[in-house]
């Protein structure tokens, strides 16, 4: 039993029976409110999460309840959206990997801009105001977030990515032509892109988080992934420190556990109480 006050407890629905024409599949939706939520009494902030059925394991409901009694975060929404086949609808939507892997991922961001999120808009009362809005996952999940915001950063003013697998590569890393600057996708596409005003980016690593190091240059491939994104935002025009949020973890491992260490750093950056 929760010792906190019954005002700060999360109220849970669960979303079995929304048939999605898009990924052409059933999909589970795992809704978290705050106690005292009603319809229309006021805008509340919006978190969508990729692998919502890893809420419990990274016991996302104790920490909404923690950081909402101690203020340090807004009552917010989030919505956990259960994965089905992560290796096909996560990814870069306009860009499966080498592999093939992320031939659904343009579905799957339809499936959250065009099906979910005007269900959500017409079910619940969420913020109108895009710097309440954020998307977040892990691994495979925080890659496909990435890509999500940054197409849709007049939607998501925030982002975050969890050990993101920012490995995501046209070309098999052990051929002779392959290049770090061309080849790793969300790299080049933000390199590519244009800068939207007002996003914000948070990321996350561990020291743990794998033992591959493509390079040879004594810094697991993880982390030199996410640094390297991280300079091609600050290219773009982002700040760091202001636009975007880097937290390394001494033992962070590329798992549930760690990620729910990390879960209230994201979530007080993403939705901090407004002091009164």
């Amino acid at each position: 039993m929760s010792s906190l006050p019954t005002s700060h407890h999360y109220h849970l629905e669960k979303l079995t029976d929304i048939h999605s024409k898009l990924l052409d599949r059933d999909t589970v939706v795992d809704i978290f409110l705050p106690f005292q939520y009603k319809k229309a009494e006021k805008h509340y902030p919006l978190l969508i999460l990729n692998d919502g059925q890893d809420c419990d394991a990274i016991g996302l409901k104790a920490t909404l309840e923690k950081l909402t009694h101690t203020r340090k975060i807004e009552d917010v929404i989030v919505v956990g959206v259960h994965a089905a086949d992560r290796m096909q609808e996560y990814g870069v939507a306009n860009h499966p990997d080498f592999k093939k892997r992320g031939s659904r991922a343009k579905n799957y961001t339809r499936f959250i801009m065009t099906e979910l999120i005007p269900y959500l808009e017409y079910q619940y009362s969420i913020s109108k105001d895009s710097a309440h809005r954020a998307i977040a996952g892990f691994s495979l999940g925080g890659l496909s977030a990435i890509d999500i915001a940054w197409h849709h950063g007049d939607y998501f003013g925030k982002v975050g990515a969890f050990s993101g697998s920012f490995w995501w590569r046209k070309r098999d890393s052990k051929s002779r032509f392959y290049s770090e600057h061309y080849d790793r996708i969300m790299h080049q596409q933000i390199r590519r892109g244009k800068f939207k005003p007002g996003l914000k980016f948070w990321f996350q690593t561990g020291l743990k988080d794998e033992n591959s190091d493509r390079n040879k240059n004594g810094v697991i491939d993880s982390i030199d992934d996410t640094l390297d994104l991280i300079v091609e935002l600050t290219k773009k025009g982002y700040r760091p420190f202001h636009d975007i949020h880097y937290l390394e973890l001494k033992d962070g491992e590329h798992n549930l556990k760690t990620w729910g260490e990390a879960m209230p750093h994201f979530l007080t950056w993403a939705f901090e109480a407004k002091a009164h």
